[in-house]
């Protein structure tokens, strides 16, 4: 059982760790790189731009910004505090555990952005790029950060038909949001989750099985 909890134990501080790192180091490339706004044509289809939000993943927008935050912090230290229990588990399933891992990488690291962005970047007009702990100081306080995105994948567009209801002549992308690696792992670990790990979700002791009688993971 010790060597287990010890494999899994490091397995899901290997992910956790890559994932906030390369989120991290993305974000503050592009932070201090790209003025507000800016866009880099990797391919027609996929993009880097620079844009901030204070909402939800994607850029959504929800609630207040401090009470955001503080629900953050607090679901990231709740998944955190699972998964320490999740390892000790001799028959928990490794992919339900990678799943979860994402899903608290992705959280943390939007959280980073919340709590200390504001405090050690500053907002310069354009076209002038942010500087890291600049001397005048950040432009917000402390829990008042705003969350960096920069993946853009306009996949395809279309303009409706002239003579549909409501969105007659309008013109569509799709993938319009804008997002970063924490919002990529979150949303995959979560898909991941409810598609083939579903049964894992009480929360509680693990449901007997394997994810080998599924065929899923080897």
């Amino acid at each position: 059982m010790g060597k287990i909890s010890i494999s899994k134990g490091w397995l899901a501080t290997a992910i956790i760790v890559v994932v906030i790192l390369a989120d991290q180091i993305l974000k503050i490339w592009v932070k201090t790189n790209f003025y507000y706004g800016e866009e880099y044509v990797i391919t027609d289809w996929f993009r880097l731009n620079f844009i901030e939000n204070n909402g939800m993943a994607f850029g959504f927008e929800f609630g207040n910004k401090p009470v955001l935050t503080w629900f953050r912090i607090i679901v990231s230290a709740l998944f955190v505090y699972y998964i320490t229990k999740l390892v000790r588990r001799p028959n928990v399933s490794m992919g339900f555990l990678v799943c979860v891992c994402m899903i608290t990488a992705g959280a943390i690291g939007n959280m980073i952005d919340c709590v200390f962005y504001g405090v050690i970047f500053n907002d310069p007009v354009f076209p002038l790029t942010a500087t890291m702990f600049p001397p005048e100081g950040g432009y917000a306080s402390l829990f008042n950060g705003r969350v960096v995105d920069m993946f853009y994948f306009p996949l395809f567009e279309w303009c409706w038909p002239q003579w549909m209801p409501w969105v007659g002549g309008e013109h569509c992308i799709f993938f319009q949001p804008v997002f970063n690696v924490a919002d990529a792992s979150l949303s995959v670990g979560v898909i991941i989750l409810i598609f083939f790990f579903s049964k894992h979700l009480n929360f509680g002791e693990e449901t007997s099985g394997s994810i080998e009688e599924k065929g899923v993971e080897k």
